[in-house]
Order: structure tokens, then sequence, then C-alpha cells
């Protein structure tokens, strides 16, 4: 069964089958061609021309049964054999030198025959074209003589005319074989080759999901195993997303829970370290409280950044887009936030223009966006003491700057970066492109719609 689905014992089979049919198309071709018309003319009759010596006989042998025959009688005969060897010429002369009978009658002969002119005729007529047979008629010469012409290319076979005129026909024969041959390795290999461009197109054009399809298994030979092979990777492809699928919608209801029943306890917990502030505590005490406070605070944003990030990714955080002037809507955010960069004593700049830039974004997820990126520097470079908001007009972007330790500096509270993941979903889907360049001397982060 292997053999016989292979490819390779396939094309071995067409290579052997060349190799016997190519030394024996030459007598082959022979055997079929020349010689069913060696002996026949062109309409399948056998040729009555072909042999002189038979013509010989024959017209010797009517000579001979005209013996004593009267001219009429001659005439009738010679009109009964023209009719059976129309491409003959027959003619006949007495015994007197005079032209009795020319068949047909357009010969070109002399009406009276001297001695000279006979021997002449003779002389020129011996092994030349047409073929000549003189014979007297009777025993003896006093009954005259006569003569049966034949163009010596009508005492030739088909198959003869054509060995001759056509010497090239063997070669054309087995260039005819040859052609055969390269046909079938063509067709060969155009089936696989179809075969191949058909995986491959189904390799390259997937479906909606980002897999391929299958594709329907017509042979198992080695392209065949090759699909099915395809097929499988296929199979298996499907059901490590179905279980990638199965997988995310679980770690988001996972994270969906853990947000809603986290938030409970930290604000209960919060409402107990507030209460604790006006209990009369030490010093020591008091900077334990509010640095609770603060922690609490910080695994309430992580909370809420889980929970959003989830929405995002499954498509249920509400978009509402609109046309916004992204230069009232920062200078907005800026001043929300100066009091606590200020409180931070942190150095800031804010250059904007005084002509409006619109933005089609919706205004909710923009203060998200400025939100997670102000809490960014905050926390990760107050080191750098130095913010600067400021709108490019020529460029419609929005450029944010500090002098922090650049991202991948180690900083106190530096989490898995899901707020700015938060940022690029959110950038991604307002058709927002940003930017982020980062060094050791600070982080400089570009905000403008796509063009």
């Amino acid at each position: 069964m292997k053999l016989k689905n292979s490819l390779l014992s396939k094309y071995l089979l067409i290579i052997l089958l060349a190799m016997i049919v190519l030394p024996v198309s030459f007598p082959l071709i022979s055997l079929l061609f020349y010689l069913p018309a060696q002996n026949f003319d062109i309409e399948g009759i056998p040729n009555q021309y072909q042999s002189g010596t038979d013509l010989e006989k024959m017209w010797h042998s009517e000579a001979e049964k005209l013996a004593g025959a009267t001219d009429d009688q001659i005439n009738n005969r010679l009109l009964e054999l023209k009719a059976k060897y129309k491409k003959a010429d027959l003619f006949w002369v007495d015994e007197s030198g005079t032209t009795r009978l020319k068949l047909p009658e357009t010969m070109n002969l002399p009406d009276q025959w001297s001695p000279g002119q006979t021997i002449d005729f003779m002389k020129k007529s011996y092994d030349a074209d047409p073929f000549t047979i003189v014979t007297f008629i009777g025993s003896n010469q006093n009954e005259g003589f006569m003569v049966f012409q034949v163009k010596r290319a009508e005492m030739k076979s088909t198959g003869q005319t054509i060995q001759e005129k056509y010497d090239y026909v063997m070669v054309i024969g087995m260039l005819l074989i040859l052609a055969l041959f390269v046909f079938v390795s063509w067709v060969f290999f155009y089936k696989i080759r179809k075969r191949l461009l058909r995986l491959q197109e189904a390799m390259a054009r997937p479906a909606n999901n980002g897999i391929p399809g299958k594709i329907e298994i017509d042979k198992l030979d080695e392209i065949g195993r090759l699909e099915e092979a395809f097929n499988d990777m296929v199979t298996q492809l499907e059901t490590s997303r179905l279980r990638e699928q199965e997988e995310e919608e679980l770690r988001k209801q996972l994270i969906a829970n853990l947000s809603h029943d986290l938030r409970t306890p930290l604000t209960t917990i919060r409402g107990h370290a507030y209460r604790l502030k006006n209990e009369s505590l030490s010093e020591t005490g008091l900077e334990s409280v509010k640095l609770i406070d603060q922690k609490i605070g910080y695994v309430g944003e992580l909370i809420e950044n889980l929970l959003s990030y989830t929405l995002l990714s499954a498509g249920k955080y509400p978009f509402k887009p609109e046309h916004t002037d992204i230069v009232r809507f920062a200078r907005t955010s800026v001043a929300a936030w100066y009091p606590v960069f200020e409180r931070a004593k942190f150095e800031i700049v804010a250059e904007f223009p005084e002509q409006a830039i619109t933005w089609y974004v919706d205004p909710q997820w923009l203060q998200r966006i400025l939100d997670n990126l102000f809490q960014n520097v905050l926390r990760h470079a107050a080191a750098g003491k130095y913010i600067k908001i400021a709108m490019n007009e020529r460029e419609s972007s929005l450029i944010i700057t500090d002098h922090g330790p650049g991202v991948d500096a180690g900083s106190e509270g530096k989490g898995a970066g899901v707020g700015l993941s938060i940022v690029a979903l959110m950038a991604r889907e307002m058709k927002l492109d940003w930017k982020l360049d980062s060094s050791e001397t600070g982080t400089i982060i570009t905000l403008k719609p796509k063009e």
C-alpha cells in the first residue's frame, strides 16, 4: 500500500515505461506504418503495377494469345486491358510499321515506324521512366508488336513513397513519443503543484478566528499525509483556542469577582484606619495609620485597574466618543492634579496653545488615560520632581515629560504595568497613537490621533 500511494513510485513507473516504450517504438512504428501500405495503393487496393516481372509476364502472355488475331480483335483486347490498367499507356504497331491504336490518343508517337525508329525507341525505353514492355504479337515478328508503359512512380506502394519522401517520419514518431513522456511528466508535476498551492492557500488564508480551515484529502500519498498532518494541526489549534478562550473567560470572571469581593473589606479597613487617626496615638502610630491608608489606596487603584482591564479586554467597557477640545480638557485635568503634584513638591510646567484642538474621543476614557499617566509619574518618577504637560499644535499631540529614572529602573510600588496596559487598550480603541520614550534621565509620553 505504501508503494501504491507513493508519488516516488508513480514517477519511477513513468520513467520505467519511457525506458521500455522508446526502444520498442522504432520497430513498432515500422510495423504499424510501413508494412500495411507496402503492397497497397492509397485506396487500399493491391498495387497491380508494383511488380515489373508480373507485368512483363502478363504482357507477353497477352501478346501470345493474340497470335493470328484480326486488327479489331487486337484493338478490343487493348481496350479491355486499358480499362484494367488505367494508369498505363498502351499501343500497338502492325507488321507494316503503322501505328494502329494509341491509348490514350494523345500519345506522341510516329504514325509510321521505320526500323531505325523502332530500334531507337527500344534503346531509350530500356531501364528508363516510364517502365516499358515491348513484345511481338504472336510467336514471330510478322504480326507487329505491342507496347505497355507505366510511370515508375505508379509502381511504388504508398509505404515506399512515404518512405522515400518522408525519411524523417521515424524521427517524428520518436519525438512524438518523447513529447508524450514529457506531457505525462508535466501533468504529474502539475497535479502535485496544484495540491501544494491549495495547501499553501489554506495556510495563508486563515478563517475569522485566525486558524486555517481544514482541507479535503483526495489521496493518501506523501502530500496526502502532509494534508492529514495539516488537518491534525488545525484540530489541535482549534482545541487549544477553545481551551484558551475558556481559561480567558475564567480569568476575567475571577478578576471581576475578586475585584468586587475585595472592595468591601478594603472599605472597612479604610474606615477603621480613619477612626484610628482620631484616637490618641503616638507619632509612630500615626505614621503607621497614614501608611496603611496609602497602601489601601494603592490596592484600591490596582483593583480598579484590573477590573477596567478585564472589561476592556471583553469589550464591555462603555465607549461613547465625541468631538472634544483636547486643549481645554488637558487644562482641566492638569488643574485637578496640580495640588497633588504640588504637595509632592514637583516642578509643574504646562504649555498649551490659545486655539482649540479637537480630538474624536470618549472623554471618560481620555480622563482615565491621563489619570493613569499622571499617577504613573507621581509614583515612579517622584525622584525627578518634574512634570511637563504640553500640546504640540502642529502635530496635534499631547506630550507628558518627567525627569524620573525611567521605566526600566526599579521604584517603590512598581507593579505589573496594568495601568499602562489600560492606556494602550483605550488608545487603540479611540484610534490614538501613543509612544513611550524612556531613559535613565526621564520619560516622554506622546499621545496623538492616528493619521
